[in-house]
């Protein structure tokens, strides 16, 4: 997290290897968490769900990306802009994301 009042970029900083996905907190609150998330290539472990304590909301600033979300037949596919919220305990997983490009997400964590 940077100091207060310090300007960053949300493009700058990328790894030029990214063997797992990474998880960046960029500011949190006592009942938030906004956080970076930077996948190139990287789906949910095959059997492995996320289980949040919190609500969820992510929108997706670069690259593609596919969700599954618990009881849909099929994956959402997401773009640059596209934004969705997940409730909490909402199990959901990353189906895929694009392995030509980073793709970049904020999600915000919030009670």
């Amino acid at each position: 997290m940077k100091e207060t009042g310090a300007i960053d970029n949300i493009y700058s900083n990328l790894p030029k290897k990214l063997p797992a996905e990474l998880f960046e907190k960029i500011t949190q609150g006592h009942a938030f968490r906004l956080e970076r998330i930077i996948s190139k290539g990287h789906a949910t472990p095959e059997g492995e769900w996320y289980d949040q304590e919190q609500d969820e909301w992510v929108i997706l600033l670069k690259g593609r990306a596919r969700l599954l979300l618990a009881g849909a037949s099929e994956a959402v596919e997401l773009g640059p802009g596209d934004h969705l919220h997940l409730p909490a305990h909402l199990r959901h997983r990353v189906e895929w994301t694009d392995p030509e490009t980073e793709t970049i997400w904020l999600a915000l964590h919030y009670d």
